[in-house]
């Protein structure tokens, strides 16, 4: 949902050594890196890891990256366009592969997006010391069928994606499996769950925003109005007020802006047009990447300040490239669901009073005109429902200052095993570890417990709960939850 590769704030998910009989979680970590993965059965049959994967139907090799303890595979799986009819063509879907053991659990990770083809942990992964499957979502190139018939990218054809995939998979990493994912990743993982409740064995949800009633957006305005402190909240309304009042010397530098990175606005309709679009979303994308304590970057007083710090704040935290056809492309496939499914915010912003010319653009300006498009009200009412009665083994984090978290995924009378935790102060970025300790501990065990690989001390005690692998600066430092949220107003 908002802004480019300057953020990336926004969630990340775990590994684990130990089995649920308490086995020590030494064992699983002792063999040589060069071995994982690598034996010969006594028939004398290889049993490599990357023969197994590629014995599969349909799945074919792109490139294996070494990484020190694990085996990393970039792969291709054939997919029906249309899981309801196989018959009629199919196209060629993205998936990385993080080999650990097969005797270890594995977490299937969704960003919503393109998938990353270097080798990252989630913090699922890291807790439960496991495999990670990543899977890129339909529609986003390269994953894209040719043709495109966009009446196919639907929740339903991207959870059947990734049963297929689990199904797959499942005859060669045989222990618990576990789906997770950031934002637009979140709802991905909430969606499988929700139609193909026997997959997986345990979902660990960050940051999904759950717009059950896309004409009523109430909740996102009374969110704004009281998020943070009402100095920043000041100091945020008077920058997009004056960037407003100077639209004209402003625009100008765009249009030298655009002319310079040879960026254009068929899309959106008119350079105007993106302007005002990335000037409103200043106020949500500061809350969705920023802290509070980041609003010392603010300027203080906006009538005071020059047009280029006007530019530079606005351009900083919601990216003027957002609303350009360049900056658009990449992610079609959101607005579509957007704009057909997920559901979007319309936010009212009353500080601006009439100095805005189109208000809060809907996912359709964002979409090229020559793909159609219709709304499917009942799709998130009826996930919404589900959770809340038949939730089991579900995990859902959010972020304090999250403005996507004001409509979020709540549990009911019907939820087993399930939790929704809130970060005290946190962002888009908020994970498990930023939890307080107690609501750490809790969610961690549950993490461990449903991967089957809970030491015996933390069934005994959940407060003992931990991650099982140590954390390794290049495969845990990038942020999975909001990686590929390189533009704005997407999740």
């Amino acid at each position: 949902m908002r802004k480019a590769l300057r953020g990336f704030l926004s969630l990340a998910v775990l590994i684990g050594t130990v089995s649920a009989t308490g086995a020590s979680a030494g064992a699983a970590t002792a063999a040589e890196p060069a071995a994982i993965g690598s034996a010969v059965s006594d028939s004398g049959t290889s049993t490599d890891i990357k023969d197994r994967i590629l014995a599969i139907p349909g799945m074919s090799l792109i490139e294996e990256k070494p990484y020190p303890g694990y085996r990393y595979f970039v792969l291709n799986y054939t997919q029906p366009v249309d899981h309801r009819h196989p018959s009629k063509g199919t196209f060629q879907q993205r998936i990385t592969l993080l080999h650990k053991d097969t005797s270890r659990p594995t977490v299937f990770f969704t960003s919503g997006y393109n998938v990353s083809t270097n080798p990252g942990r989630s913090e699922p992964t890291r807790i439960v010391d496991g495999n990670q499957v990543s899977l890129e979502y339909r529609f986003f190139t390269p994953s894209r069928p040719s043709p495109a018939d966009w009446s196919k990218l639907d929740i339903w054809q991207a959870a059947s994606d990734q049963h297929r995939v689990f199904t797959a998979l499942k005859k060669i990493y045989s222990k618990n499996w576990l789906t997770t994912g950031g934002s637009k990743g979140g709802m991905t993982a909430t969606y499988f769950e929700r139609y193909y409740p026997k997959d997986m064995d345990g979902v660990v949800a960050y940051v999904a925003p759950n717009d059950v009633v896309n004409k009523e957006d109430s909740a996102y305005d009374r969110f704004l109005a009281g998020v943070g402190t009402k100095e920043c909240r000041d100091k945020l309304n008077g920058v997009q007020r004056e960037a407003l009042i100077r639209r004209k010397p402003l625009e100008r530098k765009y249009e030298e802006y655009a002319a310079d990175n040879g960026y254009t606005f068929s899309t959106v309709g008119s350079l105007d047009k993106a302007y005002e679009a990335v000037v409103l979303d200043y106020i949500w994308a500061f809350w969705q990447y920023s802290l509070l304590a980041d609003c010392d970057s603010v300027p203080a007083d906006a009538k005071t300040a020059t047009d280029q710090a006007i530019w530079d704040s606005v351009d900083s935290i919601s990216g003027f490239s957002a609303y350009a056809d360049q900056g658009l492309e990449t992610y079609t496939p959101y607005y579509y669901q957007a704009g057909t499914q997920l559901g979007s915010p319309d936010i009212k912003q009353p500080w601006l009073g009439k100095l805005s010319r189109y208000g809060y653009q809907p996912p359709r300006s964002f979409v090229p005109r020559s793909i159609p498009m219709k709304a499917q009200p009942s799709v998130m009412r009826d996930v919404d429902s589900w959770v809340k009665h038949h939730a089991s083994h579900m995990l859902y984090v959010y972020g304090q200052n999250d403005p996507w978290g004001a409509e979020r995924f709540r549990l009911g009378a019907g939820a087993r095993d399930s939790y929704v935790f809130t970060v005290a102060g946190g962002n888009h970025g908020s994970n498990v570890a930023g939890l307080d300790p107690a609501e750490n501990a809790t969610a961690t065990a549950a993490i461990l417990r449903w991967a089957g690989v809970a030491p015996a001390a933390v069934q005994a005690d959940p407060a003992k709960a931990k991650p099982l692998a140590k954390f390794d600066a290049r495969l845990d430092s990038r942020d999975l939850t909001t990686e590929h949220r390189l533009g704005n107003r997407h999740p």
